[in-house]
C-alpha cells in the first residue's frame, strides 16, 4: 500500500496510509537510543527501508483493543514483541502507558513520553477532518465527545501523535489538548454542522474509525 511519510521528527517518523484516503490511518515509529518502537502500523511500501534507517525494532504497540492494524504481522517479521492495550506498561521502552478509554467495548490506552513531551493516542483524539468541528485544531472522538478521554487533562505536550491525521507540535500542542478535552461537549453542536457540510462520507468515516 502506498503512503505518505510526514512528521519527520528529531526522535521518529510517521506516516499516512493512502487507503482509505478520508480516515487517513496514521502510523508511527518512534525512536529511542537506536531502538524503534512501531506504534498502531500500516504496513506500507518502503516501510522496512524507513526503519532500518531508524534503528533496531524493538516492539510493536497496539493502543486501541480492535485497532490492530498490521501490527501482529509486523511484530513477526520484525521478531519482536507485540504489546496490546498496555494498561501496565510497556517493559523497556521510554513511555508511560495512561488508560485514556476504558469502556466494556473500547479499551485505549495512550502513551506519554516524558522526555520528549510527547504524547500518542490511536483513536481518542484526531485531526482528521471528521473529528474537526469549525476551528479546532485537535479534536475528540466524535463517538466520546461527551466522555472525552480526562486522564489526558494534566499533560503538556509538545507534540500530540494521533491515529488518524498528521499530529499537532510546537506551542499549539498543549493549548489544543486543553481545548479538545474542555470544549468536547459544548462543541457538538458546530461539529455536527460541519459534519452536515460534508455529507455522507465523513459519516461512513465516523462509524468506520472505531475499528482501524
Amino acid at each position: 500500500m502506498d503512503a505518505r511519510f510526514c512528521e519527520e521528527l528529531p526522535f521518529g517518523l510517521g506516516w499516512i496510509a493512502a487507503e482509505p484516503a478520508l480516515m487517513q490511518r496514521a502510523s508511527h515509529a518512534l525512536v529511542d537510543a537506536g531502538r524503534v518502537w512501531l506504534v498502531d502500523p500500516v504496513d506500507v511500501d518502503g516501510l522496512d527501508g524507513r526503519i532500518r534507517a531508524l534503528g533496531e525494532p524493538a516492539g510493536v504497540i497496539q493502543l486501541l483493543d480492535r485497532h490492530g492494524r498490521d501490527a501482529a504481522r509486523l511484530a513477526e517479521r520484525y521478531g519482536v514483541t507485540l504489546h496490546r492495550v498496555p494498561f501496565a506498561g510497556v517493559p523497556g521502552s521510554p513511555f508511560e502507558a495512561l488508560r485514556s478509554v476504558d469502556l466494556p467495548r473500547w479499551r485505549e490506552a495512550a502513551l506519554w513520553w516524558p522526555d520528549r513531551r510527547t504524547l500518542v493516542v490511536a483513536d481518542a483524539l484526531g485531526t482528521a477532518a471528521y473529528f474537526l468541528g469549525p476551528g479546532e485544531l485537535l479534536a475528540v472522538h466524535p463517538l466520546l465527545r461527551l466522555i472525552p478521554p480526562r486522564s489526558l487533562a494534566r499533560l503538556e505536550p509538545e507534540h500530540v501523535l494521533c491515529g488518524h491525521g498528521e499530529g499537532v507540535h510546537g506551542s499549539d500542542a498543549t493549548r489544543a489538548l486543553t481545548h479538545a478535552l474542555q470544549t468536547s461537549r459544548r462543541g457538538i453542536p458546530r461539529w455536527l454542522l460541519g459534519l452536515a457540510r460534508r455529507g455522507g462520507s465523513s459519516r461512513m468515516c465516523i462509524a468506520r474509525s472505531s475499528g482501524s
